[in-house]
């Protein structure tokens, strides 16, 4: 890229030391002060992307009080997917953030074998309606058949930001899901409501995972939110992100999530499993505002839920 081609799609991000910064290397500087992550920083000094008082500098270079600090920064020219025409249900929309609903039997990115009729592609015709190229930056995922919130970043910036958030614990998820099983026995095996148990991976089937000694640890925080006939409603929290989590752990202690056919049993009453993202809480990236996002419960985990007899007790999450 030449540089007037370089300098017609990008900007410059700049900022002053102050003297408490005085000393600091200038990639501690962009990691610790600036936000930048370690992909970035290290796309940026290859490029010689990063300036002080003008002039492209290298990791290594002290700082001083009144340095000023600029970055560039690109602006999106593709989509990350290829646009196609598509139903988004959006629950929650703004300049820097976007939250969809997803439907069951969709990936939210293109992986593997499956190209398009992903989440990506339907939300890239999205924007690419709107007259704008933004790249499709999901910040979490959900699997295949997992209904409800995902959350997306229209910038790198508030990417960086959310994802920092995402690792310190500051953005919320709460699932929902129908198990297998009366929850007072739940209750009684886990009084506190938490199963601490360490996931690995499975030596013999590489795509799924179970409980395992050497694991990474994985803790789950559930609260009854309803029973039936012989089901339970419960509503569960996250404090690590294993893959599968929530299913490998309730499968391990009896208590599957109905119509799971990787960790649990078919259910007759429910094609996929009766697993969805309900809620998602966080401060806004820029204003600092609360957002709080809810997606209602879709039609077969109602119908499930109706078939079984149980009444949720949520506060209107399922409303």
């Amino acid at each position: 890229m030449n540089n007037k081609r370089k300098e017609r799609n990008s900007s410059l991000k700049k900022y002053i030391v102050a003297e408490r910064y005085a000393g600091m290397t200038l990639e501690r500087y962009l990691k610790e002060v600036m936000s930048v992550s370690a992909r970035q920083r290290q796309k940026l000094f290859f490029s010689r992307g990063v300036y002080v008082n003008g002039s492209s500098a290298h990791t290594k270079r002290l700082l001083k009080a009144g340095d000023m600090v600029a970055i560039r920064q690109f602006k999106d020219t593709g989509y990350g997917a290829v646009p196609e025409e598509g139903a988004v249900d959006i629950l929650y929309e703004d300049d820097e953030i976007i939250v969809l609903n997803k439907p069951a039997g969709m990936l939210v990115h293109p992986a593997g074998q499956t190209k398009s009729g992903t989440l990506a592609n339907y939300l890239a015709n999205y924007f690419r309606q709107q007259g704008r190229v933004v790249t499709v930056r999901a910040l979490h995922r959900l699997d295949r058949d997992t209904t409800g919130c995902v959350l997306f970043a229209r910038t790198p910036e508030v990417q960086v930001k959310l994802e920092a958030m995402l690792a310190a614990g500051q953005l919320h998820r709460r699932y929902a899901a129908v198990v297998r099983g009366d929850a007072d026995s739940l209750q009684e095996k886990f009084p506190d409501g938490v199963i601490d148990l360490p996931i690995g991976r499975n030596a013999l089937q590489p795509n799924r995972r179970q409980v395992m000694e050497g694991g990474k640890r994985a803790v789950t925080r559930f609260e009854v939110l309803g029973k039936g006939r012989s089901c339970s409603l419960l509503s569960l929290t996250l404090e690590t992100g294993r893959t599968h989590q929530i299913r490998v752990h309730l499968a391990h202690v009896g208590y599957p999530v109905a119509g799971d056919r990787m960790y649990g049993t078919r259910s007759r009453d429910i094609s996929r499993q009766a697993l969805h993202g309900a809620e998602l809480e966080f401060l806004h990236p820029v204003t600092g505002e609360k957002i709080a996002v809810k997606a209602s419960y879709p039609s077969d985990m109602r119908k499930l839920m109706e078939l079984d007899g149980i009444r949720a007790y949520d506060g209107g999450v399922h409303d």
